[in-house]
Parts: structure tokens; sequence; C-alpha cells
């Protein structure tokens, strides 16, 4: 039995506080490994021991920090996610799939810190050249909705306090960063029922599926 050598897939999953994240990456993850594809799950900012306490300093909501300190801390947990945790995943010819990426500083620096994207776009050039996911799931609900269902949660960290015009524009920007690379984005309406929901992530998980070496399945 032998393996394809060729490079893992990377998906990364976005979208604005409430919107379930965690509860649909659970799915993607199972219903890959279902297929037989060996997955890495991660999260930003996270993934690696010097990210998870850069995370924790993030999202601390008794640490007051500037947006520009935000933003770089942001881009620190990233360079150690990538070179570390995603980049050797994917060269095994694992699939990685993370909660959150690049996507996300465009949308809650860029956008609702109002540092724009061209910083971002800097911070990234530099710290990423050109790496970014193969496909991105954008799962979109109205901002009110979203912290509707935020409202119910105990214990909001330090992004999760801001304002409903803070969300606002972080919305704003992903649909900007969609309309400016579509071809990587795929659109899932969260405002349906979770099994809707997840109808249209299967739809999209089995388009890359077939779209992309299986490079952990293995033939005779």
């Amino acid at each position: 039995m032998t393996a394809v050598d060729t490079r893992g897939c990377f998906l990364s999953l976005e979208g604005v506080e409430g919107v379930g994240k965690t509860t649909n990456l659970k799915y993607i993850v199972e219903y890959l490994s279902e297929h037989g594809i060996t997955v890495v799950q991660t999260r930003e900012p996270g993934g690696t021991l010097s990210g998870e306490r850069i995370r924790d300093l993030l999202l601390d909501p008794t640490v007051d920090l500037l947006d520009d300190t935000e933003l770089l801390l942001m881009f620190a947990s990233r360079a150690e996610l990538v070179k570390k945790t995603i980049q050797p995943a994917l060269a095994r010819g694992d699939w990685v799939v993370s909660d959150r990426f690049t996507d996300a500083s465009f949308a809650y620096q860029g956008g609702g810190r109002q540092l724009g994207f061209q910083r971002v776009a800097a911070l990234e050039s530099w710290v990423l050249g050109t790496f970014k996911p193969d496909t991105t799931l954008f799962l979109d609900l109205p901002v009110q909705q979203g912290l509707d269902r935020l409202s119910e949660r105990p214990g909001k960290d330090r992004i999760e306090l801001e304002s409903t015009a803070f969300f606002d524009r972080v919305r704003v920007a992903y649909h900007q960063r969609i309309a400016e690379q579509p071809e990587r984005f795929r659109i899932i309406d969260a405002s349906l029922p979770l099994s809707d929901v997840q109808q249209s992530i299967k739809a999209v998980l089995d388009e890359v599926i077939r779209q992309h070496p299986l490079t952990t399945r293995h033939a005779n």
C-alpha cells in the first residue's frame, strides 16, 4: 500500500460571533475523517504552545491592548501556527481545518478596529507571502442574530464584549474580502436550521474532496 505524495488541503472556517463555528468545525472534521482523510484541527489565535499563550492575552477582558498591538499579536501567533503546525501537516499530506485564519484579521482588525486592509495586507505579505487556505467556508448571519445567540453564553471574552457597530464593520469587511477573492470562499447561510447549514457544508466538502487528491487515502 502506498500513499499519493502530494500536498494536503487547507480549509478555514470564518464568521462573526454566534454563527456556530464550534459546532460546524466538529462536523467538518468528522465528515472528512469518515472519508478516510487524516485531519489536523487547529484554531486562531492559538494552535501552538506559544500561540495559546498569545490567545490568552488577546482574549483576556481585563487586558487593555492598543489596536496595533492586537493586530501584531495575531500575526505573531499566526507565524508560529503556520510554520510549526499547518505547513508540516500539509507536507505530510494531511488536511488542515482551522477555526479562523488571516481573513479574520482583515475583518476584525482591518474592519472592526478600522485599521484598514492595507496594513493587514502588509503583514500578510511579510509573514505568509502568498500562503492562504485552499477553501474558506464563511458562515454568514445577521450580526444581531449572532449576538442574541452569544448572549446565552456565560463569560464573554475581550472581543465578544465589543459593540454591535464593531461587529457590523466586521461583517462588512468579511464580505469585502469575499468580493476580492470569490474563487476561494463558499458562503454558508448560518441563519438556517443546523441540519440545513450542515447540508450546505457537506456540499462544499464533497466538492473539495472531488477536486483535491486524497493524499491520506491508500490504494492497494
